[in-house]
């Protein structure tokens, strides 16, 4: 097929139709959404500036912990104002190349947000199996290089998905049951074979987050058995209490992104419609709204100093 006759395949607009079968509780499913969104917002720019403003916490932990809440800021904006308008006002119609942005955004922000973790699991293991060392291998030249390889990795792996969905075909198919872009969602609105579409993102999500789950395994079983062979009972509590901190903010990102990525692709007529598209609104809602809050809640240096701007706000009232 010519490219000529692809580009008149695409379609100007796509229309979102939100939550299929629950469109009667659109507007009520949207509160919730609205107020963990909000949540989301301020817990996470609550984070950035305490670790910005403070000195003493610009500390490799701290740093990809504000790098983490920068991506989940922006995850959360790219997908949730969308579907809030689609929920609240019915407005789901979006231009094509609106969407494909969208898409890229998403996943690439996702894709970001694992090389994160990744990146503060090896944090964990350096401060605990080599701590002499720990100032000396994570300073700041080599933090700003995890996060330049994380962004040019994620990029990376997002860029062809543009591609590989405008050469489709969608013989005016544009009516997509979603909240919001993502690859599969747009994928099987086209009218051909989408066999390369499944075989990038499968490859993709194994290269990504299943490289990135496995090696964050493998840092831990190494961080676990430095951790009990430390002799002090209060060195041990401290180490595990640090760890699950992080263990905690690992299972809330990769769950729902598995089981998302498993039934979309290995369950797709199999588990119903409107659970697929609930999960994937929770996938960018929940880690957002609890990464804040484990974090703050276990992290006393985060909890004090939020505690001390909270006083000088009502001292300033």
């Amino acid at each position: 097929m010519s490219s000529s006759n692809v580009s008149d395949s695409l379609p100007a607009t796509l229309i979102l139709t939100g939550i299929p079968g629950l469109e009667f509780a659109h507007l009520w499913i949207a509160i919730p959404f609205c107020v963990m969104y909000v949540v989301a917002l301020l817990g996470n720019a609550a984070l950035i500036l305490i670790i910005g403003t403070e000195s003493v916490l610009h500390t490799p932990m701290y740093l990809f912990l504000c790098l983490l809440s920068l991506t989940d800021l922006a995850l959360s904006s790219t997908t949730v104002p969308t579907t809030l308008s689609i929920l609240w006002l019915h407005a789901g119609e979006i231009s094509f190349d609106g969407c494909l942005a969208q898409m890229f955004c998403v996943h690439s922000i996702y894709a970001l947000e694992s090389s994160v973790l990744l990146a503060m699991a090896f944090d964990q293991y350096i401060a605990i199996c080599n701590p002499l060392r720990y100032t000396i291998i994570l300073n700041h030249t080599v933090i700003g290089q995890i996060g330049f390889a994380g962004i040019v990795r994620s990029v990376a792996f997002a860029s062809p998905l543009i591609f590989l969905l405008r050469r489709l075909p969608y013989c005016s198919h544009r009516v997509m049951t979603h909240t919001y872009c993502e690859h599969m969602g747009i994928a099987r609105l086209a009218c051909a074979n989408i066999i390369v579409n499944v075989v990038y993102g499968l490859t993709v999500a194994l290269l990504v987050i299943g490289l990135d789950s496995t090696l964050i395994a493998i840092s831990y079983g190494f961080i676990l058995r430095a951790v009990f062979r430390l002799p002090s009972k209060d060195a041990r509590h401290k180490a595990l209490s640090t760890c699950g901190s992080h263990l905690g903010v690992i299972l809330v990102f990769y769950t729902p992104a598995f089981f998302s990525f498993l039934t979309h692709r290995f369950g797709h007529n199999r588990v119903p419609k409107h659970v697929h598209i609930f999960l994937a609104n929770l996938y960018v809602l929940v880690p957002p709204v609890l990464n804040p809050i484990i974090y703050g809640a276990r992290t006393k240096e985060i909890r004090s100093r939020l505690l001390k701007l909270l006083c000088l706000e009502k001292g300033s009232v």
